[in-house]
């Protein structure tokens, strides 16, 4: 997505991903909610609060959610006016990731660069994404992948356990962002083959990573150019690492203890704000 190929003021469609998996999610579980989606994260539900980023970034022009079932709109009320109001455009979510972000973008014009992330970013900020866009326009490349390194993550928030990508030149943790120009979309394609092997993983490394990148990531040599390389050949897609500096796009809620840590970091930014800004 090279600046030479698209002027810095273009603008993105997003699609959110927000399907209702499992009654068990223990997120619903825990916070009642009528699906993860709902799920308050200091008061506000965890969708409400990726559409009001995305809403506050001048780089996004739509949002596209997929999901979560509309049976369940009236139970997030705010959510339910938008979509009313045209604010946000609500497809049905298909039965994995991948086949719902295929169906996103199938409503998108090829020319528009797309953004696809998830609703459980409770932590996103506009920043956060104009960042990540910014940097992708100025990539050589047809599809982005936000991350923060692994220390960033541990320098910030002590004791929260992340799931790290660990390579010889660090350790990286994905952000649930994603970009999209109309070649990087065939990316989508590939997620797709590899969900379908996600049950025999030797197999999916093998499909996603080649032979040869298996083996140097086992033996500790594997550098994330070298994963990306390996990705986008198997994928023909020329695939980008865009390195973040807020730790905050790498946590989500999955689990109760990351919901526990957002709102203990949301309470701290308000705190400051307070402070910073008396009545």
């Amino acid at each position: 997505m090279s600046a030479e190929s698209r002027p810095a003021t273009q603008q993105f469609a997003a699609v959110v991903l927000a399907a209702d998996r499992t009654s068990k999610d223990p997120i619903t579980q825990h916070t009642g909610a009528a699906c993860k989606a709902f799920a308050p994260v200091d008061g506000v539900p965890m969708i409400i609060r990726v559409l009001d980023t995305l809403k506050a970034c001048d780089l996004i022009s739509t949002v596209i959610l997929c999901g979560p079932p509309e049976s369940l709109h009236d139970r997030c009320p705010e959510l339910k006016q938008r979509i009313a109001s045209g604010q946000v455009i609500w497809l049905p979510n298909l039965d994995s990731p991948s086949r719902s972000a295929d169906r996103g973008l199938n409503h998108i014009p090829l020319d528009t660069p797309v953004l696809l992330t998830t609703a459980d970013h409770a932590l996103l900020t506009p920043g956060i994404v104009r960042s990540f866009l910014q940097n992708t326009l100025t990539t050589q490349c047809d599809a982005a992948v936000g991350a923060v390194s692994g220390q960033s993550i541990a320098d910030a928030f002590p004791g929260c356990k992340r799931t790290i990508i660990r390579l010889r030149d660090g350790g990286f943790r994905g952000c649930n962002l994603y970009a999209f120009n109309p070649q990087g979309r065939t990316l989508v394609g590939f997620w797709q083959q590899a969900e379908d092997l996600r049950k025999r993983p030797w197999r999916l490394i093998g499909q996603v990573l080649g032979f040869k990148a298996v083996l140097l990531y086992v033996f500790g040599l594997l550098t994330s150019q070298q994963a990306l390389a390996a990705v986008s050949e198997k994928s023909g897609v020329n695939i980008q690492l865009v390195m973040l500096d807020d730790p905050r796009a790498g946590i989500d809620v999955d689990k109760v203890e990351d919901l526990m840590l957002a709102e203990v970091i949301l309470s701290r930014k308000a705190g400051s704000e307070c402070s910073t800004n008396p009545s």
